[in-house]
């Protein structure tokens, strides 16, 4: 057994930490409803109670089903949480009162549920992995329809589209899924014995959802989401313990990828098979020394094949290796594929070496070699040429330099025979063959060896300077030489392309590291921009810009565009989060590709790429670690926009702070000539004998402005103490009716030629409330009502008992709220209207707001049903406490 990665094993211990700390969650998924996995979740659970383990029934839907109700008995039952919905109190999961209990296991049922509104997580697997975030271990329950990414393949087959839904990665990510399976006749038949649903629910479900076809259908797809959930966990085992052997469990399929004419055949009929196994399937490509000097257009050509088997939906890979059987059968077993998919080679010349499909059989006799005869040539005629084939010009000048090197060093080496022995004359040979090989590679090596023996026959062997020769035993020197050469050669042409292949791995680990440590101390979106174009030009020669969205979600750029730079295409790219332009189907013939930038949260923006000299090879690597910089940059950009939003909130923070700080000193500091002021004006309206009539009118003039200055101070006031914390609520339980007439009194005169109307019921309930803040709040709402609307108009007080609350509500005739404002006017220094003359701060709204919250109540504005505003606050009503007996107690004072 090799030994294993040193990096792996320290991430497998990284992930099992990981996991230790969380609960473990296990899925019993079933094909529908009524297949058991509610009662196989209770057996399982009350067994483990039974062995001591500490298990809650958090929430158990048992449809009224009496074998699954009564699995229940002896288990410890968490009491329903009650919400409000529509009128009517839900139960639901109470996720604080498990998370309170903390025991060992939770039971959850049904994961697909949403939650009823006011609930802390919408749906209820959020509730699960909250409770496995704090280490409690889950058992749930799961229909195979429920899975997101069956979502339309369910309503395709069943004609209902399930609006309830789970994200894959949760199903993905439980530590074990039991699979519960019931055949479709033996599930209807438990349907028409009210097993299932019970009365007109069971007759519309076999009239609908419950129909043999479905059932099958349904069945299908539940066997093989849970078989690729288990290969998942096969090959995480393999992995962990380190097994090299191919395990047969899974039909998925390699294609072996060359620079043939029959590598596109090939492809397509592992995709064909793959289709018929419904497997996976991947293709790769091992690219050789002799394959990496291949021109440009079998480059090109190959690597379209595999481009065309990603389409077709393989996984690629390009794996660098002097060893093509060797690589081929690492990636086979690290990926746990039993089949080899290769082309048969027709037609070849004699070889020296075995046939891949013969080492393949020798090295690994344990997995399926499948060859596909030939198809049509697909390629065009520049590009069919022999494997060994090298492009001309580049190689021309190594070959000559190769050649001169081998000449002179004949030339140099030929005085030393007086010297030297042909032994060590032969070595310096073999050390110019060796030296050729490191920097020029294998087919030069070749070329120097044979001038090498050449200029050592011509120069030392007797007779010189020809190539005659004299002695048989020189035509074995001869012989060694060349085959020295040439192995020496060999050998030392692939260690150079290994060293070769380090270096770019390298290089692309070191940039990765690079760029990742710049943008993680990058603060502004300008540093992530300059970031990024310097590490694509670096590592693929190219220029690239990044075009950022604007509040509008408009593409816009800060640098000079690039050459040929399509907005359309980019926004395109931004708005579907997909690759566009330049090597994919959107819009190919564009000069620039377009990659979007895709953060957790959403789309950051899109990277335009022009290749250096419109030329771009998507070699599978390359095409990873552009996703890797753009994954990087996306996160980035994101980090830079949070943390400009933690700045602002906290400016805003701070600023509130100063102004409620402020708004305090100034009320405290009027409050007290304000009080003054309205007590000496009002003493003036008073005196006697009464003054003038004009100087009787000023005063009364001067009384109004002053109390409503006051008024406005003490809304200043109040709002500074309710942020700050100051107010504290003297709760009584009272009638409302009492409060809404001290809250009449002192407005008489503010009210003016307005009439007043009161809806109150006399059996309206007792509310706990304190009476002096909610005095304030029909103060401010009648005053607001009386400010925006004309003499002579009705101002309506209205109340009603609910359920669970007793609404109230202040309505007037008049022209009503601003249109898309009912919400703006709570907030602070809010206007009714936008260029009012009216006196006023705008806080009367806000500090309504915050009282009624603050007694756990809601307010709204609306308008009214005569065409005016209406404000309405509700408050809860509770339970009053009980009224003493009247008549009981007259009996005892008679007594």
């Amino acid at each position: 057994m090799s030994r294993p990665d040193p990096d792996a094993v320290l991430a497998q211990v990284r992930a099992q930490e990981k996991r230790d700390a969380r609960g473990s969650l296990r899925i019993y998924v079933g094909a529908s409803a009524g297949v058991g996995k509610t009662y196989a979740m209770l057996l399982e659970a009350r067994k483990l109670a039974a062995s001591g383990a500490d298990v809650l029934a958090g929430v158990v839907e048992t449809h009224g089903r009496q074998d699954t109700a009564a699995l229940l008995a002896g288990l410890d039952l968490l009491p329903a949480r009650s919400l409000p919905y529509r009128g009517r109190d839900l139960p639901e999961f109470d996720l604080d009162a498990a998370l309170a209990r903390r025991p060992a296991l939770v039971l959850v049922d049904e994961l697909a549920h949403s939650n009823v509104p006011g609930s802390r997580h919408p749906k209820r697997w959020q509730d699960v992995e909250e409770l496995l975030a704090a280490g409690i271990d889950v058992f749930t329950t799961l229909n195979v329809q429920h899975l997101e990414s069956l979502n339309d393949v369910v309503a395709g087959i069943a004609g209902v589209k399930v609006a309830e839904t789970v994200p894959d990665s949760v199903f993905d990510g439980a530590d074990e899924v039991v699979l519960v399976d019931v055949p479709a006749d033996e599930l209807l038949a438990r349907l028409k014995a009210g097993k299932v649903y019970q009365g007109a629910q069971a007759e519309r479900a076999s009239n609908n959802f419950f129909r043999k076809g479905n059932l099958i259908a349904l069945r299908e797809l539940a066997l093989r989401r849970t078989a690729e959930r288990i290969g998942d966990d096969v090959r995480a085992y393999r992995v962990e313990q380190a097994i090299a052997p191919v395990w047969k469990t899974d039909g998925a399929l390699l294609a072996c990828v060359g620079p043939r004419d029959n590598s596109e055949h090939v492809v397509r009929n592992c995709a064909r098979l793959a289709g018929q196994l419904d497997c996976a399937w991947h293709a790769v490509y091992v690219e050789t020394p002799a394959l990496q000097r291949l021109s440009d257009a079998r480059r090109e050509a190959t690597l379209g094949v595999l481009k065309l088997a990603q389409e077709l939906g393989a996984t690629t890979a390009v794996l660098p290796d002097a060893e093509p059987a060797q690589a081929l059968l690492a990636y086979a077993r690290s990926h746990n594929l039993q089949r080899l998919v290769l082309g048969r080679r027709h037609g070849q010349r004699l070889r020296l070496s075995r046939p891949l499909h013969a080492r393949l059989s020798r090295l690994a006799p344990d997995i399926d070699l499948l060859e596909v005869g030939a198809g049509a040539a697909t390629r065009p005629r520049a590009a069919q040429e022999s494997p060994g084939a090298e492009s001309t010009h580049p190689n021309r000048l190594r070959y000559l330099w190769a050649g001169l090197i081998g000449l002179g060093a004949a030339l140099l080496f030929s005085p030393l025979s007086n010297w030297l022995d042909l032994a060590n004359i032969a070595m310096l040979f073999l050390l110019v063959v060796l030296l050729v090989a490191v920097r020029f590679g294998r087919g030069p090596s070749v070329l120097a060896t044979c001038v090498c023996v050449a200029g050592f026959d011509f120069f030392f062997v007797p007779p010189r300077y020809n190539f005659a020769v004299s002695d048989v035993q020189y035509l074995i020197t001869f012989g060694v030489m060349l085959a020295v050469g040439l192995i020496t050669g060999q050998l030392t042409a692939g260690l150079r392309f290994q060293a070769q292949v380090a270096r770019r791995r390298e290089a692309r680990a070191h940039s990765l590291y690079e760029f990742a440590r710049e943008l993680s101390g990058a603060l502004q979106n300008e540093q992530v921009l300059e970031s990024t174009r310097a590490a694509i030009a670096g590592a693929f020669g190219a220029r690239a810009v990044l075009l950022l969205p604007d509040a509008d979600g408009k593409l816009v750029s800060g640098h000079d565009d690039l050459a040929g730079l399509d907005a359309g295409v980019a926004q395109w790219a931004f708005d579907h989060a997909s690759p566009a332009g330049h090597g994919t189907h959107t819009l190919p013939g564009s000069p620039l590709f377009y990659l979007p930038l895709v953060a957790p949260m959403r789309t950051r923006g899109v990277l335009a790429i022009a290749p250096d000299g419109g030329r771009w090879l998507p070699l599978p690597e390359q095409r990873q670690q552009l996703d890797t910089y753009a994954a990087l940059a996306a996160i980035a950009l994101e980090r830079v926009h949070y943390i400009e939003v933690a700045q602002a909130a906290l400016v805003s923070m701070e600023s509130e702070r100063l102004r409620n700080s402020l708004l305090a000193a100034l009320s405290h500091d009027l409050r007290t000539p304000l009080t003054s002021l309205v007590g000496l004006s009002e003493s003036l309206l008073r005196a006697e004998p009464p003054l003038a009539a004009n100087e009787r009118e000023t005063a009364a003039a001067l009384h109004e402005e002053a109390r409503r200055l006051a008024t406005m101070v003490a809304n200043l006031l109040d709002m500074a103490r309710i942020e700050s914390g100051a107010v504290r609520l003297n709760r009584q339980w009272q009638a409302l009716e009492e409060t809404v007439g001290s809250a009449l009194r002192p407005l008489r005169q503010a009210l003016g030629a307005r009439s007043i109307r009161t809806r109150i019921p006399a059996d309206l309930p007792l509310l706990h409330f304190d009476a002096v803040l909610l005095e304030r709040v029909l103060s401010n709402l009648l005053e607001n009502a009386a400010k925006y609307t004309p003499p002579g108009s009705t101002i309506t007080i209205a109340a009603s008992a609910r359920e669970d609350r007793v609404d109230v509500s202040v309505s007037d005739d008049g022209p009503g709220l601003p249109p898309g404002r009912e919400e703006a006017l709570f907030e602070k220094f809010a206007r009714g209207q936008q260029e009012s003359a009216l006196p006023g701060v705008g806080l009367g709204l806000a500090i309504c707001r915050a009282i009624v919250e603050a007694h756990g109540g809601k307010i709204t504005a609306g308008q009214a049903p005569e065409g005016g505003a209406m404000i309405t606050f509700s408050l809860p009503r509770g339970t009053p406490p009980a009224l003493p007996d009247m008549h009981h107690l007259e009996n005892e004072v008679h007594e």
